[in-house]
Formats: C-alpha cells, sequence, structure tokens
C-alpha cells in the first residue's frame, strides 16, 4: 500500500553532475538548502554570491550587473540603521564602513562574472512574484533592508512579466556560457508574510512562468522541489518549528530526487558514501 502520492521525476536529463561540475546557485533560501548538500558532499559549487534573492526581477538584475561589469560606487549606497546598504544585495553584504561595501559589492560582481562564465549547471531557485519597488527611484529591490513600508509599492509580478525576466534570465547567461545547463525550482518555504492566499497565487505564476521557458534542447530544465514538498511530504511533520521552512528530513527528501533526476552516477554514489563514513569517523 502506497502512503504518498509520488512525483514522477524526469530521468531522461542528459546533462547530469557529477564532481567535475562547476555549480552555481542562485535564489531563494531553498538554494541556499541544496547547496549546504552540495558542499557537504564536496561538490565544487558557489551559493548566492550576493546573498539570498528572493524574486526573478533580483536574479536578474545580478546577473545583468555581473556580465555587464557594473562598478559600483558610493552613490549605490544608502544608510539606515547605522550600517551602508544597497537595494540590489542581500544584507548579509551590508557594512558599517562604506568603502569596504562598495569593495565587496565589485569583488562579487567580478566573482559571479567568472563563476557565470565558467559553470556547467546554474540553478536558480524563486521564492515569490511580490516585488517592492522603492517610490524614490521607482525602481524593483532585491532586498528592503527594514526601511519602513511605506517607502516602497508592493507589486505582484504577473505571468508574462515572469516569463519576460525568465527569458532574459536565460538570454543572459546564455550569451556569457552557451553551454550551462539552467535548472530552475521553487521554493517549497511559504512566504506567510504574504498571506497564505497571496504565496499560492505568487508561487502559481512563478510555475506558470517557468513552464513557458523550458526548453531541454537549450538545457533549460525543471526540478519540482515544490510539488515534491506540497504532494508527496503533505503533513506538518516535515516542517520545522515554524511550519513554513522545510525540515531537514524534508530537505533530505527532495535532494534524493535531485540526485535521481541529476543522476549521481555509482561513482559518485560511491563517493558520498565514503564522504558520509569519513565525516562520521572524525
Amino acid at each position: 500500500m502506497e502512503f504518498q502520492t509520488k512525483i514522477i521525476l524526469d530521468k531522461q536529463v542528459n546533462d547530469q553532475i557529477d564532481y567535475s561540475s562547476n555549480i552555481l546557485l542562485l535564489g531563494s533560501c531553498f538554494a541556499e538548502n541544496i547547496g549546504e548538500k552540495l558542499e557537504y558532499f564536496k561538490f565544487q559549487n558557489t551559493v548566492n554570491p550576493f546573498g539570498i534573492l528572493f524574486h526573478p526581477k533580483a536574479i536578474e538584475n545580478c546577473l545583468a550587473n555581473a556580465i555587464n561589469a557594473k562598478v559600483y560606487s558610493e552613490e549605490d549606497l544608502f544608510m539606515h540603521n547605522e550600517r551602508w546598504h544597497c537595494f540590489e544585495a542581500h544584507s548579509k553584504l551590508s557594512n558599517s564602513n562604506k568603502e569596504s561595501l562598495v569593495s565587496d559589492l565589485n569583488k562579487e560582481v567580478r566573482q559571479s562574472h567568472h563563476l557565470i562564465s565558467t559553470a556547467s549547471h546554474i540553478i536558480i531557485t524563486l521564492g515569490t512574484s511580490w516585488v517592492y519597488r522603492f517610490i524614490e527611484t521607482d525602481t524593483i529591490v532585491a532586498n528592503c533592508h527594514k526601511v519602513p513600508q511605506k517607502e516602497f509599492l508592493k507589486e505582484l509580478l504577473s505571468v508574462d512579466e515572469v516569463v519576460q525576466s525568465l527569458e532574459a534570465i536565460i538570454a543572459l547567461i546564455k550569451l556569457e556560457n552557451p553551454r550551462v545547463s539552467i535548472i530552475f525550482t521553487v521554493s517549497p518555504i511559504r512566504h506567510a508574510k504574504d498571506g497564505f492566499v497571496e504565496n499560492n497565487l505568487s508561487k502559481s505564476h512563478l510555475i506558470s512562468g517557468i513552464h513557458h521557458i523550458i526548453n531541454k534542447r537549450e538545457k533549460v530544465f525543471y526540478f519540482p522541489s515544490y510539488e515534491i514538498m506540497m504532494d508527496e511530504l503533505r503533513d506538518y511533520r516535515f516542517y520545522k518549528d515554524d511550519m513554513l521552512h522545510p525540515s531537514s528530513m524534508a530537505i533530505s527528501h527532495i535532494w534524493e530526487g535531485f540526485k535521481t533526476t541529476y543522476g549521481f552516477f555509482e561513482k559518485t554514489k560511491k563517493k558520498t558514501k565514503k564522504t558520509q563514513s569519513k565525516i562520521s569517523s572524525d
């Protein structure tokens, strides 16, 4: 007897991942979860050089800045709560020293450009279709940095806008690295602050947008992280105490599905077992 509704995973992905792969992960918190798994098993990977990016516009802007070799200056920064921030980056880069932040941002631009150019796989995890537009400059930001809500307009990207942004992301990456495989996925983390109805609407726009641009011939794929969480693991025992974030057990289950889809061959599986044995004995 089956006690789960199983997601049928795509087993026809030819461009698979092994220990020679160079992997760049961009996007939401769930990108960091998968990145931690890759790191644990000693794959070559880098996660979010500019910090967590929740929506497609933020990722698009990050990629454009990296590929166009943007040079950040003090004009791109602002002071809030005694720290310097940039609306195009996560608060993990924020700094009490203005010059240090400018230097760090330009360092990440150079690193990101190199990573995009040399990656074999780029994994992009989208978290939300909700975006915040800074009223003063009429620009969509990657992170609000706890600036008061009244300074922003909250907007929902339409499916067409999501598609346009994803097409721009693919074009930017492929212009720099035509052979790279791009794997899109939707974060299973629920954004309760938006409201649960609004969260589902947001996720549906992302999923619909992604399915407009999947193209296996062009090596653009979709991995169903969100669907595995919602359909295979639809029980609160698979969530952390906040009932919003997947538990370590859930992340491990999704990771197993990822390994199945992207073909960690027998020699790779043996190496992961050796890694586990070594870590257990240390």
